[in-house]
């Protein structure tokens, strides 16, 4: 079935407005669903906790092998994750919803970002989307990282490279929070 149009949405009589939301209100629409909770919201809380204690224990092994072993190779993967994290990820990140989009049907990709707050987005200004697609273009940067990341730690687990993967992977959660 074809989703409909924006005019077909407006004018036929057969859909209803039940909202709108501009840009400006994702904040406090995010802490709004914080405050009533699904139950993929109260999963992924679980999982943030664990990624979040997780990621404490990875920095915080790198940091002790470095200071108290003289191991500084696992240090050196650590901050290169986060540096990667918080520079190139986030392009991944905003692409592989851009292909979500576009893999949804949408003719125009466009991305942006407010720098001040790391918020950065991409869209497709009127094109209707249903529940499923909703869902697939919101979790698509999700899976696919933290797919790549579990091959990564799997295939690095006895190397200092295992690092890099495994501090991506407990980043990369917490730059979902919207997304869930």
């Amino acid at each position: 079935m074809k989703n409909p149009s924006i005019e077909e949405l407006q004018n036929s009589g057969n859909y209803e407005l039940v909202g709108k939301l501009s840009h400006d209100q994702l904040k406090e629409f995010v802490i709004e669903q914080l405050y009533h909770p699904s139950r993929l919201v109260i999963a992924y809380m679980i999982y943030q906790i664990v990624m979040v204690l997780l990621g404490l224990f990875f920095v915080s092994r790198s940091i002790f092998l470095a200071f108290h072993d003289d191991i500084y190779l696992p240090l050196i993967y650590t901050v290169s994750a986060i540096i990667f994290s918080f520079t190139f990820l986030v392009i991944i990140h905003e692409l592989l919803h851009g292909i979500a989009l576009k893999l949804a049907g949408a003719r125009k990709v466009f991305f942006g970002g407010y720098l001040k707050k790391f918020i950065f987005f991409a869209e497709a200004d009127r094109f209707v989307i249903n529940r499923k697609q909703f869902a697939f273009i919101a979790l698509a940067p999700l899976f696919v990282i933290q797919i790549v990341t579990v091959v990564g730690v799997l295939f690095y687990m006895k190397t200092p490279v295992f690092y890099f993967p495994i501090v991506i992977m407990n980043t990369h959660s917490l730059f979902c929070a919207g997304d869930v």
